[in-house]
Order: structure tokens, then C-alpha cells, then sequence
């Protein structure tokens, strides 16, 4: 069978952008020697590191699905004057420069900030602390978790819900025993990426909280200070988390698909 020169193209191009991300990738899973990953697991910074990193975002993806979740529902079935620049402000997290979020986040939270003072005396602290880690967190990622919650809204019909407001039930009692329970898979996806999102995070952290050490910065200061060799073997247990949450986000989606 002849393959047409668009396909060559395709398939080329394809095959390149493949090798481009996996290629570095596997140079650097392939370095360290097992004994050295071992070795790793039983550095007390490396563990309580990527415990933190994981805890912090895990709690950045629930606050996600809090605040989240009503406010995509609200983008996927409203109609509302000034919605493409709603939708557009939410999007802002994904573009801004990471630093600048650091920066961004700490003008309003520090101490000549008037909602800075208010946190103080409530006695949270925003610089060098877990809560501002999450807060940067929670920034970054709740567009991903907040875009992919109001695509799984709009997959599902509207009338579905309107049979159940036609039967009595209100609209919160619709959305709760017909819309949540069909759209659950959707807000598993986008908390698992709002979680990604945060644990690979590391230009805005490394400016609001240094310490406590999130694994990015660990890498990042193990670089700095021993080079490639010893932060090696950090990185590619960073890298196996990711995979494991993004292979968790392809099993949710293939069921996802299937369902539908």
C-alpha cells in the first residue's frame, strides 16, 4: 500500500517530537545505577521531601475541588455577559511566567498588604511556610482542574437535568443526584492534574518558601550545590510519581470515554 508524502509528514514529525521528549528523559532515568536509587530513598531530606510535595498538592487539588467545582458548573451551564473574560482570567495561571506568580502572590500577602496584615492576625503566615506553598499550589493548577471539571459539565445533557427538576427535586438537588454523580470521573482527571501541576511546580515556590523543601527545590539545590550526579537520582523518583499520576489520569479517562 502506497503512504502518501503527507503521511511520511506526519509520521516524521510524530516520531520527532517523541524522540524529543523522551530522549532526555530516559538519558536521565538510565544514569543512576539502582543501588544509588536505593540509596536515595533512604536520604531522610529526599523522603520527606517528596512526601511534602505530595501532601502540599494534594491539598492544593482538594481546595480545587472545593472552590472549583461550583465555579466550573457555573462556566459550563451559564450565559452571562463577560463570560469569554472569565474564562480568560481563569486561564492566566497556565501563561504568566512562574516567578511572577511568586511575586504576585506575595505583594498581596506580605506585610504591607492589607489582606497580609488581616492573615497575620489570624495567625497565618504566607513566606517560608507550607501554607504558602499550597496557596501557590492551588494558584497554577486550578485552571487545569477548573477546565477539564466544566468540559465533563457540558458532556452531559442539559435536559437530563431538567427531567429531574421536572419530577420536584431543586436545582442543587439535580445537580447532586444527577449532574456530581456522572461527572465525577471528570473532577478525579482534573484534580489529579491540578496535583500534577503543583509537584512539578517550582519558579513561584522557590520565591514565596524556600523552606520547607518541596522536592522541585531539593533538586534544584542539589544541583547547585553537588551537580548533575546527586540530583540525578532525585529527579528520576519525581519523575516516576508523575507518571503513576499520569497513567492514574489515562485510566480515569479511557473509563471516562467508555462510560459516555
Amino acid at each position: 500500500m502506497k503512504i502518501e508524502p503527507f503521511m511520511w509528514l506526519m509520521i516524521s514529525c510524530s516520531l520527532m517530537i517523541i524522540a524529543f521528549i523522551l530522549l532526555p528523559l530516559l538519558e536521565m532515568v538510565v544514569q543512576p545505577t539502582a543501588a544509588e536509587m536505593v540509596e536515595t530513598l533512604h536520604d531522610p531530606d529526599v523522603v520527606r521531601s517528596i512526601m511534602f510535595s505530595v501532601l502540599t498538592s494534594s491539598a492544593a487539588a482538594l481546595i480545587s475541588f472545593v472552590l472549583g467545582t461550583p465555579f466550573a458548573y457555573l462556566l459550563a451551564r451559564g450565559t452571562f455577559p463577560g463570560k469569554k473574560i472569565i474564562e480568560s482570567v481563569v486561564d492566566l495561571p497556565i501563561m504568566i511566567p512562574h516567578p511572577v506568580v511568586g511575586i504576585a502572590l506575595l505583594s498581596i500577602a506580605g506585610q504591607n498588604h492589607w489582606i497580609g496584615q488581616a492573615l497575620q492576625k489570624m495567625g497565618m503566615t504566607f513566606m517560608g511556610t507550607a501554607t504558602g506553598i499550597i496557596t501557590v499550589m492551588t494558584f497554577v493548577g486550578i485552571p487545569f482542574y477548573i477546565n477539564t471539571v466544566k468540559t465533563g459539565f457540558e458532556a452531559i445533557p442539559v435536559r437530563i437535568e431538567n427531567v429531574a427538576r421536572s419530577l420536584g427535586a431543586s436545582r442543587s438537588g439535580a445537580f447532586f443526584r444527577v449532574t456530581f454523580p456522572l461527572a465525577w470521573r471528570s473532577m478525579v482527571v482534573g484534580m489529579i492534574m491540578c496535583m500534577a501541576r503543583g509537584i512539578s511546580e517550582f519558579g513561584a515556590i522557590v520565591i514565596v518558601a524556600y523552606h520547607p523543601m518541596v522536592a522541585s527545590v531539593l533538586i534544584y539545590e542539589r544541583f547547585t550545590a553537588y551537580g548533575i550526579k546527586y540530583s540525578q537520582p532525585v529527579a528520576v523518583w519525581l519523575i516516576i510519581i508523575c507518571l503513576f499520576l499520569f497513567l492514574m489520569l489515562r485510566l480515569f479517562s479511557i473509563q471516562k470515554k467508555s462510560a459516555t
